[in-house]
């Protein structure tokens, strides 16, 4: 049996989305063409496009800001709020382009969310609790997948799935079928392993000396009588050369 927790924690958004959420401030760009992007990203700003509305909006705000939403590996929502008109808009991270030599935003895409419309986004796997087939039975935990990609409404997506392993004994796994939720939909096949305790290698290594120690032990000790003597093969052997 393996426990399933759904994590949650509220935010102060308008609508209260479960998952955490960080606010970006940002401009809105009235220009999109190469020269005026270039000016952006020399400013230390990341040009930013908003898409699932009625039209896409195009904004910008400063690198820095994103650090919080980027360099993590947790999910977060966004509360993109406009400096000149007080718009804000709740969306969810879709895309991001970093510069292929200095590793710094380039482009970063986002969706909005709506109350009533599912998206689909990509949630952390955290393990709780301590395996017995691993502090007992020598096993390795293997976390298989990292984040697992879920549909859900705004107000349904969780911080993270997190996985009691508990009573996960040598050999056991946890399934995405394990993993069901009502309040989310996984997509992913129901038979992919999320996390194993497997036999280790040094288990291995011990359990082939066990085993070669036990078949000499078997064959028993080697008799004072026996030491020199040939047998009968061997002597043949010799006789025929």
């Amino acid at each position: 049996m393996f426990i399933i927790t759904y994590q949650s924690v509220q935010t102060l958004l308008p609508k209260l989305y479960t998952m955490k959420s960080i606010t970006i401030k940002g401009s809105k760009r009235e220009s999109v063409g190469k020269v005026a992007t270039k000016a952006l990203r020399n400013a230390g700003r990341v040009p930013c496009v908003v898409y699932g509305g009625d039209n896409p909006l195009h904004f910008s705000a400063p690198e820095l800001d994103f650090s919080k939403l980027v360099y993590t590996p947790n999910a977060h929502t966004v509360e993109i709020s406009m400096e000149e008109d007080d718009t804000k808009i709740n969306a969810i991270l879709q895309d991001i382009q970093f510069h292929p030599v200095s590793d710094s935003i380039l482009h970063i895409d986002f969706y909005q969310l709506f109350d009533d419309r599912e998206v689909s986004i990509n949630i952390p796997v955290k393990i709780e609790g301590a395996a017995p087939g691993v502090l007992n039975s020598g096993g390795t935990l293997i976390l298989n997948k990292r984040k697992l990609k879920i549909k859900a409404i705004p107000s349904n997506l969780p911080d993270d799935i997190t996985i009691d392993i508990s009573n996960l004994e040598l050999g056991n796994k946890v399934y995405t079928a394990d993993l069901k939720n009502e309040k989310y939909t996984l997509q992913h096949s129901d038979n992919m392993v999320v996390c194993q305790v497997k036999i280790s290698r040094a288990s291995l290594v011990e359990e082939e000396i066990v085993d070669e120690e036990v078949a000499e032990g078997a064959e028993g000790p080697e008799s004072p009588e026996s030491k020199g003597k040939e047998t009968p093969g061997e002597a043949n052997t010799k006789t025929e050369k």
